[in-house]
């Protein structure tokens, strides 16, 4: 088993360039200038301090942070701050200052940011490539824009048709992309090697304390090093740990180090250079290659993103925290390739218009950070709970850990809120609409329940006047899609009170997402005989599963409830949100977004793949 475990880590750790490095793996196409710009100087001490910031915020954050420590913190398996979020287990309370509820607002902000983070990443990554070509020459400067524009739509474009096949080579790209960029940074290096001074932090901490106040701008523009980091945990689940630190060790930080080492040394020697000191370190000949190059690295780049963008909405629909949107699956083989054509579109135009609205890198950058930066601060908060109640460290070994990465975490939060008023108001205001959408859908569903729940009341009365023969029984089979657990669901009650009559063939089947990835086949169903003719069946999925209801109700068959698939009939609540005249519980705008969300949320036949012709839906009236 060890064997073959060890045959697979290479082709994994090859993946793992694709999946996971991406955005970091560009990171050098802009991070180095835009901390010439912000210092405004490049001089020995500023580049050498510029570079040693580079390289110790690598790997305290990247390194340590994310591969040594948050990845142990995984959901069997799967990671991001939305599986974080499940593991820890938080709920919404009643008062904002309860624990519970702080780590449930801390988690959804951060899954929230990542949305903000999906929408500039293929921006800035895509832009900086392209802007290569203004080393080539000035007279290719007006097209840099109408190209970005072009190859941002195709990559959204072609979206509907999966990456499954494509996906394949994204890995030796990207370890061509690594390999090229390491290669002529050391290229330039070896002119210069005293750079390698840089490595000591010595460098690093004089440069700040130089700087003084003016530090916190500097180190929002290094902080462009790390943005990729919560990739490493997000995408832990598609490779393994093993083969993203693998890749870490031996291609991504070595690489990186060289990239940025080649940049310094260039600079010692043409200080004069401002612009793209990343292209222009190369030779004339290979600057337009790996402006090619470069740019299907920021194509890898923004198709990971974007793919864990719907991932990530997939994640959130089946916590309960997200309304049903459509998803498309893209390969029948490979789970994680999805597509949802909403988020693709909206992701699209949020896109688009930072493009239009920055038109520079340089000037995206502003923009750049603040998304990422939060969310690392939500996922330590986060990281601290799971020391303490699923690690059971004692406080003497959790907090100096917390302490360290929580103030690392901080000062490029704070560095970061410099930035909003040069674009960072961008991804936090995408962020806030996200967060909103999502605690509202949560309250919304939660007061539609307790509207319902009288109509449950009637519960025994049904059973009662099915015991006593006064409820017809019509023939054929139908299945009762339950928002709750009982065996006489509102549902049920209110298709007796409207027809006085129930299906030879009653299946009460109840949905439930599980605060886990995947469940176990024989743990899947719980099924109840519970009167002549009616059963009650429980399903329960892992939050990263497609929900295959006809395969449950096969299995369900094997267990003694006999009904015909062929012929049966679904029944789903179809209900109609209005204001409570007595006591509204939800605020007049919240109520209109609910409502909003709420009738144009994917229907049940669709969601769980049902036929629509065997669809009946059921409406009534609930005041919130």
């Amino acid at each position: 088993m060890a064997d073959e475990q060890q045959q697979k880590l290479l082709p994994s750790a090859l993946a793992a360039l694709g999946i996971v490095f991406g955005d970091i793996g560009t990171s050098p196409l802009y991070t180095f200038q835009t901390v010439i710009n912000d210092t405004g100087m490049t001089d020995r001490e500023t580049l050498l301090g510029g570079f040693s910031l580079l390289v110790w915020t690598m790997l305290l954050v990247v390194a340590l942070k994310y591969a040594v420590v948050v990845m142990r913190a995984d959901n069997h398996g799967e990671g991001g701050i939305l599986a974080l979020l499940s593991l820890v287990g938080p709920r919404f309370g009643r008062r904002w200052h309860d624990r519970s509820t702080l780590l449930a607002a801390a988690g959804l902000f951060g899954a929230a940011l990542l949305y903000g983070d999906g929408a500039i990443t293929p921006a800035i990554s895509v832009l900086s490539a392209v802007e290569g070509v203004g080393v080539v020459t000035n007279d290719l400067h007006p097209y840099i824009l109408p190209v970005t524009v072009a190859i941002l739509c195709g990559i959204f474009m072609i979206q509907p048709l999966g990456t499954a096949h494509i996906g394949k080579v994204f890995g030796p790209i990207m370890a061509l992309w690594f390999l090229s960029m390491g290669g002529i940074g050391l290229f330039s290096l070896l002119h210069n090697p005293a750079v390698l001074e840089g490595l000591s932090p010595w460098f690093g901490m004089t440069f700040l304390w130089y700087h003084g106040a003016k530090s916190f701008v500097i180190l929002g523009a290094v902080f462009l090093s790390v943005t990729g980091a919560e990739a490493l945990y997000a995408d832990m689940s598609h490779v393994g740990r093993p083969a993203i630190r693998l890749s870490l060790g031996v291609i991504v930080l070595p690489m990186l180090i060289l990239s940025y080492a080649g940049q310094t040394a260039f600079l010692l020697q043409h200080p004069q250079v401002r612009n793209n000191p990343f292209f222009a370190t190369m030779p004339h000949g290979l600057i337009l290659p790996m402006v090619i190059l470069a740019t299907l690295a920021t194509i890898i780049a923004s198709q990971a993103i974007i793919t864990g963008a719907f991932t990530l909405t997939r994640q959130a629909m089946q916590l309960g925290w997200f309304p049903g949107l459509m998803i498309h699956q893209t390969s029948d083989t490979e789970y994680g390739q999805i597509y949802v054509p909403v988020i693709n579109w909206l992701l699209m135009a949020l896109t688009l218009g930072i493009v239009l609205m920055f038109k520079s890198s340089d000037k995206l950058s502003g923009a750049y950070g603040t998304a990422v930066s939060t969310t690392m601060l939500m996922t330590t908060l986060l990281l601290f709970d799971v020391m303490r109640s699923r690690w059971k460290w004692p406080l003497w070994k959790a907090i100096p850990v917390a302490l360290f990465f929580g103030g690392i975490d901080v000062v490029f939060f704070t560095a970061n809120l410099l930035k909003i008023a040069a674009g960072g108001y961008v991804p936090l205001l995408i962020s806030f609409a996200v967060y909103t959408v999502m605690t509202t859908w949560r309250r919304g569903i939660e007061l539609l329940r307790a509207g319902l729940a009288p109509l449950g009341e009637r519960a025994d009365a049904v059973r009662d006047d099915l015991r006593q023969g006064r409820i017809a029984r019509t023939p054929g089979a139908g299945v009762f899609l339950a928002r709750s657990d009982s065996s006489f669901p509102p549902i049920v009650t209110r298709h007796v009170a409207v027809f006085h009559a129930l299906p030879e063939q009653t299946v009460v089947l109840n949905v439930q997402f599980d605060e886990v990835p995947r469940i176990a086949s024989g743990k899947r169903i719980q099924s109840e005989r519970v009167e002549e003719g009616i059963w009650q069946i429980g399903v329960r999925f892992g939050f990263i599963e497609i929900p295959n209801l006809f395969a449950a109700l096969h299995d369900a068959k094997m267990e003694g409830c006999h009904i015909d698939l062929g012929k049966v009939l679904f029944f789903a609540g179809d209900d109609d949100i209005v204001a409570d005249p007595k006591n509204p519980k939800m605020t007049t705008p919240r109520r209109w977004l609910f409502g909003f969300l709420y009738r144009n949320a994917v229907r049940a036949s669709d969601r769980f793949t049902l036929p629509r012709e065997r669809m009946i839906e059921i409406g009534h009236q609930v005041g919130i």
